[in-house]
């Protein structure tokens, strides 16, 4: 009996976002992600949606007191050895949220800026983009952008039909300049026949690594939710940052090549698709 009393905790990663009914993005990736990487997962309800698999229908934002408390009293009880952060619901979130991560400057945060959904439905307006620039991003170690979203956190007077738009490397050095230690560019959006995904940070601020993944015929629901999630769990395990995107990238991939089609919309991550492998598959085979 001692030894399972003696056994130690998990690391914890305390994810903030929003709940997804679908079970394909939001909350319940990050909890997933989290859990099938072996740690922990703590989690913050910012906003309750209505949502499926081929888009959001609205946004109800949780109180800011209300998120407040869940996270105090989480972090009162519990070590947290990593956060995650992704759609906030309120500018308020934001700014009670920043408020709660100063107080813990050394553990690490990853930040999903969550500006629209897979479909293009609006989730983030220019106070929000704001606040994330100048409230959350000096206090993040790893923001994971797709280019669209780094582009419009990058430039205050973005306009997506202008085509005078800065290289993604300059996008990423102004974020880089908003506070932030790194930036994983995502290629998810582009339309190579490889995703190319870009870390940049560091001591110098330049390129760090680059890493190429076989583009997948399908849409997903949720791929950002998981690797940010999966960036998380592994610097909760302790891996350095460049070890731990790779790590995160590569568990992303593979849950998206075991995707599934759920309902009429993309398809979605199979977060266990290691417990299925190992059991021969899903029942559908």
């Amino acid at each position: 009996m001692n030894q399972y009393l003696a056994r130690l905790p998990p690391p914890m990663v305390l994810t903030f976002a929003a709940c997804d009914p679908s079970g394909g993005a939001g909350l319940q990736a990050d909890l997933m992600t989290i859990a099938a990487l072996g740690c922990h997962p703590l989690s913050v309800t910012t906003a309750l949606t209505v949502q499926d698999t081929v888009g959001v229908a609205s946004v109800l934002a949780i109180d800011a007191d209300c998120v407040e408390d869940q996270a105090r009293t989480l972090l009162e009880d519990m070590p947290v050895a990593a956060f995650k952060i992704g759609l906030l619901g309120s500018v308020e979130n934001l700014a009670v949220i920043a408020e709660i991560l100063a107080d813990y400057p050394g553990v690490p945060l990853v930040l999903d800026p969550v500006l629209a959904s897979g479909r293009g439905d609006e989730l983030a307006d220019q106070e929000m983009i704001s606040g994330l620039r100048e409230i959350l991003l000096p206090l993040t170690t790893v923001l994971t952008p797709n280019t669209l979203e780094a582009r419009r956190l990058a430039t205050a007077d973005y306009d997506a039909d202008d085509d005078d738009h800065p290289t993604l490397a300059d996008c990423a050095q102004r974020l880089l300049s908003f506070g932030c230690a790194y930036v994983l560019l995502t290629g998810t959006h582009d339309s190579s026949p490889r995703v190319v995904n870009r870390l940049y940070g560091g001591a110098g601020g330049g390129l760090v690594r680059s890493d190429a993944w076989d583009r997948l015929p399908a849409t997903y629901h949720g791929s950002g939710c998981t690797l940010a999630s999966a960036l998380a769990a592994q610097l909760a395990i302790g891996l350095p940052v460049s070890e731990a995107t790779r790590a995160a990238q590569e568990y992303t991939w593979l849950a998206l090549a075991a995707g599934f089609r759920a309902g009429m919309g993309q398809h979605l991550p199979d977060r266990f698709f290691q417990m299925h492998q190992a059991r021969g598959g899903r029942l559908d085979g």
